[in-house]
């Protein structure tokens, strides 16, 4: 015999999301306003995004160095004590030279999007004609010609391409948590109605 009386009394999963709605929409609206201020100034929101980098860094060299410690064997251990304290010394770096770290990312960004795109070309042209091949030819298309532009002005765009991207990214999604906010209280609106 199966327990029902706790699965009909179980709140829905959007129900914790009605009661918060408004809490939601305000996350939205923060994320909307940093994204805009980021893309008022592209430069500063770039140093910001390499220092939240480098301490993240930081941080994932000091666990990288205390999981060293739970291996028996030394070469292990010296292994990834080695790679902590490289993403260690990498995460200073990044605060001493922000502008140095931002040109080695955006390079890294545009070498990254340049192989996306290729592969996304590569994969469209071997996918079955009646298969959105176009969409993924045409998303391959994109980020090959984003990452050539980034690398075609890089150093420069390192200045500002990662704050322009960490703008952009704020932006939409501040404009989802908004959009999802309104869309659960128009939801809890209608639902006495019907």
């Amino acid at each position: 015999m199966v327990d029902t009386s706790n699965a009909t009394n179980a709140p829905a999963p959007l129900d914790a999301f009605r009661a918060k709605w408004g809490w939601i929409v305000a996350l939205g609206v923060v994320y909307v306003i940093a994204g805009l201020l980021a893309l008022a100034s592209v430069a500063m929101a770039t140093v910001v995004s390499v220092l939240v980098v480098g301490i993240m860094m930081v941080f994932s060299g000091v666990a990288e160095v205390i999981n060293a410690f739970q291996f028996k064997s030394w070469s292990k251990f010296l292994l990834w004590l080695a790679l902590g304290l490289l993403y260690i010394v990498a995460g200073f770096i990044t605060f001493e030279n922000p502008l140095l770290a931002a040109a080695v990312l955006t390079l890294l960004l545009g070498a990254a999007l340049i192989a996306s795109g290729i592969v996304r070309i590569v994969l469209a042209f071997s996918m079955k004609q009646e298969s959105p091949w176009v969409w993924v030819l045409l998303s391959g298309v994109v980020t090959l010609l984003l990452g050539l532009v980034i690398l075609g002005r890089w150093p420069v765009s390192s200045v500002y391409i990662l704050g322009l991207f960490l703008g952009i990214d704020l932006v939409f999604a501040g404009t989802a948590w908004i959009g999802l906010g309104l869309g659960v209280k128009n939801k809890a609106a209608a639902a006495p109605a019907a």
